[in-house]
């Protein structure tokens, strides 16, 4: 059976009611995209005023500017006011529940599904913040959260930021000593915790992780047991959560979320932690609260009620560690229904099965999908054939980020939507990061398509590729740099008393002007892409590549699954290629694959970039957030200690590291030999 060939109805793109709305209330019209661009960054008071009105931020009193200081690091924003996260949010409660749309819809890999009207929502957001408040939270307290993608973890969330406690959340696929690594720097008041998790078909006990972390943390005061139905131990002393949520009289029916400064922060996020302690990245209120109004114009999210909008539910397919979680809840702000998924979109390992979210979001009505650029990649290669799922066709956007999704990706998406009557679908690709909880590049739909590209530069950040003297190039490959603040930037590290470690992250380089880490191609038309990590990029005699750039010549060979890339130095002072790759079911790497990536590579690259060896993995070692982990392996060959360069409790994939331990040492043994044959 297939899916039906219905259009739904498209609503007015955000950007364009955003560009309207400017001419009707401030007389500026623009020619282009890129002229709007030009004017959100050269003119940082007037579009970040723009944005506040449009979106309607409220403040019981006025802001005396909207950039105090423009300085990077320590711009002021819109000092005076006062917002809160969770008051933004709960300003769509009545009309959204006239309009019969919900607040959350969830599944679990169970088959579990929960609905929140956005009433209930607040209920039980009220519930818990009275309670966390009654055990002596108060604002500023951390509360840390051991969640996975659940609605708990929404409601902590928005608890935490309507008493104006920081919430920091760690996903429980998180071993204990990396959640430790984050928790023992921020030392929270309060952990909300599951007891246990459904994953790939596996019911995995997580109670006694729950004691480990509340015996390390002493600061820990109070704890709140969410039951999964998982668990064989026992949490004692804790808090039921369920019961605490349960609560429903005229205190939770009169509770209103505190009003707030600006800056006040609102979450510690953190670095990923493969290398040295994980950055904790502190976001505030406000500038999670701007940021998000203007990347709605770009995700073109609006509310799920009204004469715009045709019930949007936004789906982002995400573990709760990873920011795009945040980015998630986030659609909230917009008054959009968020559908979480919690459990694994593969099925398992022996019964894969790469059709579950597309299930979900078809069951749920989701007319706007995003995922990881490996999600998408793993569903091509298996084979799914998406028009063949019934209901699918209300989706009107596919979103992807986490690493640069290629082309043919995208094209086989596109083409499958159109067999299923949407010809018209819309990829909002996208990249920023954990550091500003937004996207420095994003989409817009109404650019022409850009497949393995980004469509633009985000309105209001000022970014630019610059080269080795510090000077923006166009259509050649530069340094990602930002040079005027943009409001969510981190707030400060915690712990970092200084500022040293925070300017040392993004400043260091080009004193003033933030420099992101990725390799970056602005184009002659706006349309950007991304070509790897900065510091794991391959040079290959004086020309310089991109990781990103050769998996996407390697990963569309049908009998390859996964790929990594380092490029390492050897004794006689030049260097070695070495290409990891996973084979897919059935096939092995032999000299007829070797033939064929190496032909790859020379089609769509350069000879230059062909690898010196090419070795079979058992996997790819990745971070939660699904990044592949090639510096901590190439530093891992050039003889780090491992336990300051990668640490399982922070791998997606801790199974694969003994594999590259053991080949980082056979590696370092040859090349000892080699010198030591050199001097005899």
């Amino acid at each position: 059976m297939t899916g039906a060939s219905v259009s739904p109805v498209q609503p007015v793109p955000q950007i364009r009611l955003y560009r309207d709305w400017l001419a009707q209330t401030h007389g500026r019209t623009f020619a282009s995209f890129e002229a709007l661009h030009r004017w959100s960054v050269e003119d940082l008071d007037g579009f970040w005023r723009s944005i506040w009105a449009f979106d309607g931020i409220e403040s019981p009193t006025p802001f005396t500017a909207v950039l105090s200081d423009d300085a990077m690091p320590g711009a002021r924003w819109f000092e005076g006011a006062q917002v809160n996260y969770a008051r933004h949010v709960f300003r769509h409660v009545d009309a959204a529940d006239a309009a019969g749309q919900p607040a959350i819809i969830a599944l679990d890999e169970r088959g579990g599904s929960v609905t929140f009207s956005w009433a209930e929502l607040r209920r039980q957001t009220a519930a818990l913040a009275l309670a966390l408040r009654a055990r002596g939270i108060a604002p500023g307290d951390r509360v840390a959260a051991y969640l996975p993608n659940i609605p708990a973890a929404v409601i902590g969330l928005l608890a935490c930021a309507s008493i104006g406690a920081i919430w920091t959340l760690c996903s429980p696929d998180m071993g204990t000593n990396a959640v430790l690594d984050r928790w023992r720097q921020t030392t929270p008041k309060a952990l909300i915790a599951v007891d246990g998790v459904f994953y790939a078909g596996k019911a995995l006990d997580r109670a006694a992780a729950v004691e480990e972390l509340r015996a390390q943390l002493p600061s820990i005061e109070s704890v709140f047991r969410v039951a999964s139905g998982c668990a064989v131990g026992d949490v004692p002393g804790a808090i039921e959560f369920a019961t605490t949520i349960s609560r429903d009289d005229d205190a939770v029916a009169a509770f209103e979320p505190e009003w707030l400064p600006f800056d006040h922060p609102l979450w510690i996020l953190y670095s990923s932690g493969t290398t040295g302690l994980p950055k904790a990245i502190v976001h505030g209120h406000g500038g999670v609260l701007i940021a998000t109004a203007a990347g709605r114009l770009h995700f073109d999210l609006g509310p799920s009620y009204g004469p715009n909008n045709f019930g949007e539910r936004f789906h982002w397919y995400s573990a709760s560690g990873w920011v795009m979680w945040n980015i998630q809840v986030g659609g909230l702000l917009s008054g959009t229904t968020i559908c979480l998924f919690d459990g694994s979109p593969s099925g398992t390992k022996a019964d894969p099965d790469w059709t579950r979210l597309w299930d979900f979001a078809a069951a749920s009505g989701v007319t706007w999908f995003g995922a990881g650029a490996a999600f998408f990649a793993s569903c091509r290669k298996a084979g799914v054939d998406i028009m063949r799922i019934p209901g699918i066709a209300h989706i009107r956007a596919l979103g992807s980020t986490g690493s640069p999704l290629p082309p043919d990706v995208q094209r086989w998406g596109s083409a499958q939507f159109a067999q299923l009557g949407r010809p018209d679908i819309w990829w909002c690709n996208v990249s920023g990061g954990t550091e500003i909880a937004a996207a420095f590049m994003a989409g817009n739909p109404e650019l022409p398509d850009t497949p393995g590209r980004l469509q633009c530069r985000h309105l209001g950040a000022a970014i630019e590729a610059w080269d080795e003297q510090g000077r923006p190039v166009v259509d050649e490959v530069g340094e990602l740099v930002c040079t005027r603040p943009f409001p969510s930037m981190p707030l400060y590290f915690w712990g970092d008393a200084d500022g040293s470690r925070y300017h040392d992250s993004y400043f260091a380089t080009w004193p003033g002007v933030w420099r992101h880490g990725d390799w970056l191609t602005i184009g002659s038309d706006g349309s950007c892409t991304i070509s790897g990590r900065s510091d794991a990029t391959i040079n290959r005699h004086g020309v310089r590549m991109g990781t990103a750039e050769i998996y996407a010549a390697v990963d569309q060979l049908p009998q390859v699954a996964d790929t990594m890339l380092i490029d390492l130095e050897t004794a006689q002072g030049d260097s070695q290629l070495i290409l990891f790759v996973v084979p897919t079911e059935g096939c092995a790497v032999d000299a007829a694959m070797e033939t064929a990536i190496a032909a790859a590579i020379r089609t769509r690259l350069s000879p230059r970039f062909v690898p010196d060896r090419v070795i079979a993995a058992p996997g790819i070692p990745r971070t939660l957030s699904g990044k592949k982990q090639e510096l901590p392996i190439k530093r891992l060959f050039a003889g780090w200690p491992v336990e300051k360069v990668v640490s399982p409790d922070a791998t997606a994939t801790p199974e694969v590291l003994p594999w590259y331990i053991e080949q980082a040492h056979q590696w370092r043994q040859r090349v000892s030999d080699a010198c030591v044959g050199a001097v005899s």
